[in-house]
Formats: C-alpha cells, sequence, structure tokens
C-alpha cells in the first residue's frame, strides 16, 4: 500500500514539474526569483525531449509500483500517462522533438511576454 501511494505522490509531482517548465514562466509576473528555478527546470526538460531521455521519476516510479505489486509499464511518464490523453499513438522521436520545439516556443513567448511588460512599465513617461 506504501509503495502504490508513493507511486501515485510521484506521478503528482511529475505532472507538477511538466506543469511549471510549460507555464512557470507566468509566476515570474508575482516572483521574479523564480527565474533561477525556472530556466534551469526549462534546460533540463528541453534536454530530456531533444534527447529522447527518459526522466529520473519515471524508473523510481516504476521500481515503486513493482516493490507494491502493481504492473509496471515501459516507456517514459508522458508516453505512458500524458500522450493517451493527446495522442492514441505511441510517442515517436520526431513527435518528442517537436514537443521539445513547441516547449520552448511557449516558454519564449511567456519570457518575451514579460520582459516587454517589464520595459513598458519601467519605461520613463514622456509629456
Amino acid at each position: 500500500m506504501l509503495f502504490k501511494v508513493g507511486a501515485d505522490f510521484l506521478v503528482l509531482v511529475h505532472l507538477a514539474f511538466i506543469c511549471f517548465v510549460l507555464l512557470g514562466g507566468f509566476l515570474l509576473l508575482k516572483w521574479s526569483w523564480l527565474v533561477f528555478v525556472h530556466l534551469p527546470a526549462l534546460l533540463w526538460a528541453t534536454l530530456l525531449e531533444f534527447q529522447g531521455w527518459s526522466c529520473p521519476l519515471t524508473p523510481l516510479e516504476q521500481a515503486l509500483r513493482r516493490l507494491g505489486e502493481q504492473q509496471g509499464y515501459t516507456g517514459g511518464f508522458i508516453q505512458h500517462y500524458i500522450l493517451p490523453v493527446i495522442y492514441p499513438a505511441a510517442l515517436e522521436q520526431d513527435m518528442q522533438f517537436i514537443l521539445g520545439v513547441l516547449l520552448l516556443l511557449i516558454n519564449a513567448c511567456i519570457y518575451l511576454w514579460i520582459i516587454l511588460r517589464f520595459d513598458r512599465k519601467n519605461k520613463p513617461q514622456g509629456r
């Protein structure tokens, strides 16, 4: 039972991390210091996508499931939990690359919007 709860908790942590990487740039509007957490997280997630690496949380979750006498699964977190919701087909390397590019584009737009907003706010007002 404890292993199942641990595995389920890891799924929630994993999902929270994905949400933070995808949209966490918006949190910089409130807490600008988060840039030092968000940018490394974004870099890590992008490297995972572009290199086709598996997140270390995935094998840990699978091990907990096996210890809890649940059936493990093959592939990664995104392939097992997220993609079946979005795409019925298996995740291929081309799709993983596209997801990485999409991740970068979304965050580039968020950061650009924040920079432009900050720039307008701090620009001296002329008469």
